[in-house]
């Protein structure tokens, strides 16, 4: 169940967010709830893993052919 609340941001900050919301295809609320899940609230997960929730920008295979040739 989603609960309603409001924020208060500076305008740059709000032109921002609008910004990444139409980069991304995201609704503004969508963003600003990743952004909390992501910094505020602790994950649950536990472990030395970590989880990328970054764009990918080199792949296994491009890793390999950069740092196996000296």
């Amino acid at each position: 169940m989603m609960v309603k609340t409001q924020v208060y941001l500076p305008r740059e900050e709000l032109r921002a967010l609008h910004k990444a919301a139409k980069r991304t295809g995201k609704s503004v609320a969508q963003l600003v709830r990743e952004a909390i899940r992501s910094s505020c609230i602790p994950s649950s997960s536990t472990g030395p893993v970590g989880l990328w929730a970054g764009e990918v920008r080199a792949t296994a295979h491009d890793h390999d052919a950069i740092y196996d040739h000296p």
